[in-house]
């Protein structure tokens, strides 16, 4: 078997084989795109499409397909095979630059916000040549941009190359102002830890509210979770070793750097983190990741559940943002170095970014708002809703010190000491972890906390692009037509740090007290997606996305009526599940039990000697009531809903059907914990987390 060196990235048309395959000038030419931004001509795409489909072909692929982001949240694909015909029984094979750059799928078919009527199909994905193309199921994929037959965008990756020539632009502005480092280009690079759980396959089939919606809708607490706080690091199991194996080799044969995994904090949940890479390669191989985490548990007779809360009273899952900016020759903007008060570059950067997210909160909230998501914010297992900045002891001391007009001479210990002389002495972090921020500088980098598992990383990315790099565009502004550079960069990081400290908190978010003091220091606290919503195209972040071209208007209108008709959906079909299984299933299920029940107590005469039916039969027949009860007041509340303004009836799953869902699943958990489990018609939680 081959070395992983020897095999990885096999399925990639990357660097090395174009290097292999394609002229020397039309390599320099893809190369140049690459890194660069320019433009590609047809005879340039010609002899790539060809060399592709010779190197596709041989590695047993028989079709092409356009490989893109739609707003669902997933990726699509249209497969096309490489045959043309001579005569009725030949064909050759064939594949041109056309082929390559335009392709044109239903664009009314996926969510368009509008902008696509039903009878105005036509739309088109175009070829993006700053990313990888790859072989998966014997089929050659070309990542592409989505957008309508006016050029509108209909896709997740659009705006994000977007953005990353935006904060490429003004990021050089600023390095400009400051002595060259042979910086040419400066992009933002993300690593996206993963989790997710796995479960038997055969109990998820069992399971209608997963199939379905993703989590359960229902299931009493098992009576071990997390509680002993012994599965986070532990021993990997045989089964679900050899399905990281296997993933692993999958994922590395797409040339994706899959790092670290392990077992996380819940039963049968678990992380996978990779390397980092630019923010538009990082953003498609997530998105492989996460497809190819599903198709392989399938293999091994696993479910991979993505969903970011599938099991109540223990954690759900999160996709951390570790998020930076780096350059062309390797230096990291965001290292602060081992005097950051001296280094004026770096807590320009650094300020760009606290400005940045004390000022778009409501939009960074929006990013991460789903109806899954709120299920895990501010449950102790994840982040609040409210943004915030962690900062770490020393760079708040630095900026303090600046603030004030003080000399910051804090000397921190670079050298962690255990107390053991054995022990080899290794560098410590110039920052603690705190896992209760949702926007946490890490040494280096920024990990925003708040992503939900089965997000997209693009949204997330381009918010923060473009938000970062409007801070710095106002940096440049003043700090490239000061005439005494020196004193205009002082008062500008010192006015930076008293305008928008408020945003950074090193301290414990779970709690109340930091409740009441975000709310004193005017910070947002949006706890649904609904709450959520109205922030995305405020006037301010209209003129921001415009003034970038990350959007225009109407664009933007699109994304914002997807978020309600997302969020309406999601939560209308998990209602009209918890209404079928209710009906179809539980009550039938609990009454046969009750049944059984009175029947032996009349065989044994104990109805009748006793005043009262015994407790049990009682109680079974008062949750069986409120059940049926609860239950159509449910299906009373989805028929009142109006499905013509979405934005009403987001606003009612948040007012009133989620909450009489919770009044449904309270009744039905007290009723599975009294059922005998022979008579239960669903698999428990017991049986999901422990059984797999």
């Amino acid at each position: 078997m081959n070395t992983i060196p020897e095999y990885f990235g096999e399925y990639v048309f990357n660097d090395t084989i174009m290097r292999q395959r394609l002229p020397k000038d039309i390599y320099h030419k893809m190369k140049a795109t690459m890194e660069q931004g320019t433009s590609l001509d047809l005879s340039v795409a010609n002899v790539v499409a060809n060399a592709m489909k010779d190197w596709a072909i041989e590695k047993q692929a028989t079709h092409y397909t356009h490989w893109f982001q739609p707003m669902t949240g997933i990726t699509a694909e249209k497969h096309e095979s490489f045959i043309c015909p001579q005569d009725a029984s030949h064909v050759i094979l064939e594949f041109s630059g056309k082929e390559l750059i335009k392709g044109e799928p239903d664009a009314s078919s996926f969510p368009n916000g509008g902008l696509r009527a039903t009878f105005e199909a036509r739309g088109y994905t175009n070829w993006d040549p700053t990313s990888f193309a790859f072989i998966k199921d014997h089929t050659l994929c070309i990542p592409t941009v989505f957008c309508s037959f006016d050029g509108s965008a209909l896709d997740k990756k659009t705006p994000l190359l977007r953005s990353m020539e935006v904060i490429n632009r003004q990021a050089m502005r600023i390095i400009s102002l400051f002595p060259n480092e042979g910086i040419t280009h400066v992009s933002t690079t993300v690593g996206p830890e993963q989790e997710y759980f796995l479960i038997d396959k055969a109990l998820y089939e069992q399971r209608p509210d997963l199939i379905l919606t993703g989590r359960t809708l229902f299931g009493a607490k098992v009576t071990r979770g997390q509680e002993m706080e012994d599965h986070y690091f532990g021993m990997i199991s045989q089964r679900v070793s050899a399905f990281m194996q296997d993933v692993d080799q999958e994922l590395w044969k797409l040339g994706i750097f899959a790092k670290t995994e392990h077992k996380e904090v819940a039963p049968a949940q678990f992380e996978l983190a990779p390397v980092f890479t630019t923010a538009n390669i990082a953003s498609d191989q997530n998105q492989l990741t996460m497809e190819i985490l599903q198709k392989v548990a399938e293999r091994h007779g696993f479910a991979c559940l993505l969903h970011e809360k599938p099991f109540a009273h223990i954690n759900g899952s999160g996709k951390h943002n570790n998020w930076s900016l780096t350059t062309n020759n390797g230096i990291n903007l965001l290292e602060p170095g081992q005097t950051p008060q001296k280094n004026a570059r770096f807590l320009l950067f650094l300020l760009a970014v606290v400005k940045a997210v004390d000022e778009y909160q409501g939009l960074l909230r929006v990013c991460v708002a789903t109806a899954g998501n709120d299920h895990r914010l501010g449950a102790n297992e994840a982040p609040p809703a409210i943004i915030s900045i962690f900062l770490g002891d020393e760079l708040e001391a630095v900026l303090d010190a600046i603030e004030n007009d003080h000399v910051y001479d804090q000397t921190y210990e670079r050298s962690m000491k255990i107390g053991v002389d054995a022990l080899p002495k290794f560098p410590k972090d110039t920052t603690d972890r705190n896992r209760t921020s949702p926007f946490a500088f890490t040494g280096n980098k920024f990990e925003f906390r708040m992503l939900g598992s089965s997000l997209s990383i693009s949204c997330p990315n381009y918010i923060l692009n473009t938000i970062v790099a409007e801070e710095l565009s106002k940096f440049a502004d003043v700090l490239e037509n000061a005439n005494d550079f020196e004193k205009a960069l002082h008062t500008l990081i010192k006015e930076t740090i008293q305008e928008h400290k408020r945003i950074i908190f090193n301290g414990n978010g779970y709690t109340e007290e930091w409740l009441k003091e975000a709310k004193q220091r005017g910070l947002l606290n949006l706890p649904t997606t609904a709450d959520a919503i109205p922030y995305y195209i405020t006037s301010n972040n209209i003129a921001l996305f415009t003034k970038h071209g990350i959007f225009n208007e109407n664009e933007l209108k699109a994304r914002d009526a997807i978020l309600y008709e997302t969020y309406y959906k999601k939560c209308n079909i998990e209602a009209l599940t918890m209404v079928r299984m209710v009906e179809q299933d539980i009550l039938p299920a609990v009454i046969d039990y009750e049944n059984m029940l009175l029947m032996n107590a009349e065989k044994k005469q104990l109805l009748f000697k006793q005043e009262k039916h015994t407790t049990l039969i009682q109680k079974l027949d008062e949750l069986t009531n409120a059940l049926y009860e609860s239950t159509q007041t449910l299906k009373e509340k989805l028929k009142q809903m109006d499905e013509h303004d979405m934005k009403a009836a987001a606003m009612s799953c948040k007012e009133s059907i989620l909450p009489q869902m919770d009044i449904v699943r309270h009744y039905t958990d007290q009723l599975e914990e009294i059922t005998a489990k022979s008579y239960w018609p669903y698999p428990d939680y017991f049986d999901l987390l422990y059984r797999s």
